[in-house]
């Protein structure tokens, strides 16, 4: 695929998953967990024990229509061996342009953090393919409302301290696609499947009008 339809993939849910373990064991089973629950799009973190054959491993047993993504890319060693590993799509915390670079280079799409307009407009100089707004704890839908006036183009994907109460306020706010951890995978496999569903149809329901897909 290329990278806008990676992009496109990855981000079609507006919502992807943040998959952080101490063990390849743990971050496999929870990946297969919220697999089972419905979601499509997810992050492998590179803080994770083996990560890239954690990553290797998702790729080889998933199907087509699951994209697995490597999370907490800080360099361009790391994104190209992410890349080496199977990962789609590239997430970093920081804007880093090596990443970009070495994503683009292999036709993989890069999400890289920022905090500030500045960043965010530094960011789409550089050919980011989304902007990962981190901490998205330090700022709120309201904020996000504001800089979307002003760069409406920039499609931003609001992480870090993201719950399934306040994901729907960020998509109605601007974001396209909103990024989650621990807060998708607390519970049994049945608790995670019921909470995905009706996360999956609140976002769907908070997009604005004449949105049918969230990378838009």
């Amino acid at each position: 695929m290329y990278r806008w339809e990676i992009t496109k993939a990855a981000l079609e849910q507006r919502v992807f998953a943040i998959v952080r373990a101490d063990s390849y064991e743990k971050a496999t089973a929870t990946a297969d967990t919220l697999l089972g629950a419905g979601l499509t799009s997810m992050e492998i973190s590179l803080t994770t024990p083996y990560a890239f054959d954690a990553i290797t491993t998702l790729r080889r047993e998933t199907g087509e229509e699951t994209v697995i993504g490597a999370g907490t890319v800080l360099d361009g060693p790391s994104a190209r061996r992410a890349v080496d590993a199977g990962a789609l799509f590239l997430v970093s915390p920081s804007l880093d342009e090596d990443v970009i670079r070495t994503g683009h280079r292999y036709g993989v799409p890069v999400f890289p953090g920022v905090a500030t307009p500045t960043e965010m407009v530094r960011a789409l100089e550089l050919g980011a393919d989304g902007l990962k707004l981190f901490p998205a704890s330090a700022h709120g839908p309201r904020w996000l409302r504001d800089v979307a006036a002003a760069l409406p183009q920039a499609p931003v994907l609001p992480t870090g301290g993201i719950t399934v109460e306040t994901a729907p306020e960020w998509i109605a706010a601007g974001a396209v696609a909103c990024g989650m951890g621990s807060a998708l995978t607390e519970g049994d496999r049945e608790a995670v499947a019921k909470r995905v569903t009706e996360l999956l149809q609140s976002l769907a329901d908070a997009a604005p009008a004449g949105t049918p897909g969230s990378y838009r």
